[in-house]
């Protein structure tokens, strides 16, 4: 997959949590984008937000999650002490469940696989062919610890 093929799903993406029906809507990401806001405004008027912390372990998920968290302009933040991989953020419940969540895990999926594509393509023309994951061996041993 191309970047242009990747931004056209994640538009296809955004189009469909924003209710678009037609192409012209689908084309219209920034009008989908409004949409998903004023749902977000119609949610927090029935459904008072609530504080979420929400656990993302990768960097990857952070980065999205807080973009998209932005682009509808949901604040996340961060108490001190917690570690980076838990965001908090005050949002509707409803919003959570039937927009944000859904949508940031398909936006996820798309970009985890285009990232694992990309990385498997380049190790196995940079690094090595084989980028299989190493064998399982029947008796444990007591190797030295590298590392942190």
């Amino acid at each position: 997959m191309d970047g242009a093929k990747l931004l056209e799903k994640l538009r296809l993406i955004e189009a469909l949590f924003a209710g678009a029906t037609t192409d012209g809507e689908r084309i219209a990401a920034g009008e989908a984008r409004r949409r998903i806001q004023l749902k977000l405004e119609a949610f927090a008027k029935e459904d008072p937000p609530t504080e979420y912390r929400f656990r993302l372990d990768d960097i990857w998920s952070r980065k999205l999650f807080v973009a998209l968290c932005r682009r509808y302009e949901v604040r996340t933040y961060r108490y001190r002490g917690q570690r980076k991989s838990s965001l908090m953020a005050k949002v509707s419940n409803r919003f959570v469940d039937e927009t944000l969540w859904p949508e940031f895990q398909q936006l996820s999926s798309v970009l985890k696989s285009y990232l694992d594509e990309i990385t498997e393509r380049l190790i196995s023309e940079a690094i090595h062919k084989d980028t299989s994951e190493a064998p399982e061996i029947a008796e444990p041993s007591q190797p030295p610890e590298v590392g942190t």
